[in-house]
């Protein structure tokens, strides 16, 4: 792997040229691994996970879960790693039909970051139906583990998913607490698709807001997240923001669009699915995304550094060009 230093390092969006949605990046004493949405690979396992020094040069390791199996799986979605004392939990969704409706958050632990990870054995959040894009978080002010993810919202416009959040339990495999809502959609480029056919009805206007990622900075806690059609020009990153974990959350900039992230016409499409990793400088804050290419060939693995602002976060992105990492 490399050993450049980062000064001298250059970094060209994207930064992993297979098909890799959803990336979750994780740094270790080890250096970095990122897992994502991917196809199953020739070891059988669900979620491909990548390997860096630098955040730069990726190498594959090979896939990360073991298979369900009674019943077994047949899609997976939105890989997610924790560490604690030195084991690995893996949070993720999976659906045992061809109906995304059925996914459900399930949790899987590993020895290594490198894997294999097997399932725990039981659905996270049971008393929810729908339930995808499950993001653990630990309270840098408390050492308490959340876990944030999102769910559908039926009974009252506008309808569609959005997001909630549960606290864990020490064992990191199930809820403390009831799910709290996070935030739900309010604004036009949030919509997921019009007249949607789902669970058996026709919706008006179907929503989402998914993706979420937390982070803590200057004493608030930010909830960056993804919105519109994943496969759309309207898909970018929002944000909202709160005292606490559990909120109340507060999404003021919604009504203007995406304003952390969103895609630049005819050369990328619908960044966002995002986490965040702080660089090898030890100091910067790294988005770590999807996007589409013009020709929405595939969803890859992009990076690019998070600037505050007194507006929040924001992204000088997505970048095309090369740029120095640090």
């Amino acid at each position: 792997m490399p050993s450049s230093t980062t000064t001298s390092i250059l970094y060209q969006n994207p930064v992993w040229p297979g098909y890799f949605a959803d990336p979750y990046a994780l740094k270790t004493r080890d250096g970095y691994f990122a897992y994502g949405t991917g196809p199953v690979g020739a070891d059988g396992r669900a979620f491909p996970i990548l390997r860096s020094s630098d955040l730069v040069h990726w190498e594959p390791v090979g896939g990360a879960l073991e298979p369900l199996s009674n019943p077994a799986a047949l899609n997976y979605w939105a890989p997610e790693v924790a560490e604690k004392a030195g084991r690995y939990y893996l949070f993720y969704s999976a659906s045992t039909t061809q109906s995304d409706e059925h996914h459900r958050v399930r949790v899987a632990l590993a020895e290594s970051p490198a894997g294999p990870f097997r399932d725990s054995g039981h659905i996270l959040i049971p008393q929810l139906g729908f339930t995808i894009d499950a993001s653990p978080f630990k309270d840098p002010k408390t050492g308490k583990w959340y876990l944030y993810f999102a769910t559908d919202y039926e009974s009252d416009a506008p309808y569609g998913t959005g997001l909630a959040v549960v606290q864990l339990n020490d064992d990191l495999m199930s809820a403390a607490t009831d799910p709290k809502l996070v935030i739900r959609a309010s604004a036009c480029w949030q919509i997921y698709e019009k007249d949607r056919d789902y669970k058996g009805k026709i919706w008006p206007a179907w929503h989402c807001v998914e993706g979420p990622s937390v982070l803590f900075h200057d004493g608030e806690y930010y909830c960056l997240y993804s919105a519109g059609a994943w496969y759309g020009e309207n898909y970018g990153v929002g944000y909202a923001v709160a005292d606490n974990p559990l909120g109340p959350w507060v999404d003021d900039y919604a009504a203007n669009g995406p304003v952390v992230l969103k895609g630049i016409p005819g050369k990328v499409i619908g960044p966002g699915h995002n986490s965040t990793v702080v660089g090898p400088d030890g100091k910067t804050i790294f988005m770590v995304y999807h996007a589409w290419d013009p020709a929405k060939t595939a969803r890859r693995m992009c990076i690019d550094p998070i600037r505050w602002t007194p507006q929040g976060p924001r992204v000088d992105g997505p970048s095309t060009e090369p740029r120095p990492l640090i």
